[in-house]
């Protein structure tokens, strides 16, 4: 049995831009696993999320290998420093029971004081 595409209400949708209104300026870059048929659906709301909050979005991009692991990832490239924006949405999620873990990688495209949000395949 499949499990149903990953998407967001528009009611988590609402919410997660009032919480990242309070977080302007922020950069980030969204990856979805080619492996997930769900995965590029779910970055595109996440997408619009983030340039509502009037953030600087980096175009969707394929993720490498690394990209096919299960769930939602938020990776830094600072020793796991996280931007208060990557916080902000990490908790914010999780108020949905939608489960982000946390990833240093030091030789991330994405700069510091930047994240890349990587969307890996869905976990049940």
């Amino acid at each position: 049995m499949q499990a149903p595409a990953r998407k967001l209400t528009t009611h988590q949708q609402a919410v997660l831009i009032q919480v990242l209104l309070a977080f302007p300026d922020q950069r980030v870059a969204i990856e979805s696993s080619p492996a997930a048929t769900d995965a590029a659906p779910y970055a595109q709301n996440f997408q619009a999320i983030f340039k509502a909050c009037g953030w600087d979005v980096e175009p969707s991009s394929p993720a490498d290998s690394r990209g096919d692991s299960p769930g939602l990832a938020i990776v830094v490239s600072d020793d796991h420093q996280l931007p208060a924006g990557a916080e902000a949405l990490r908790d914010a999620l999780r108020i949905y029971h939608i489960e982000v873990s946390t990833a240093c990688e030091p030789a991330s495209r994405i700069g510091s004081g930047a994240f890349v949000l990587r969307i890996g395949t869905h976990v049940q």
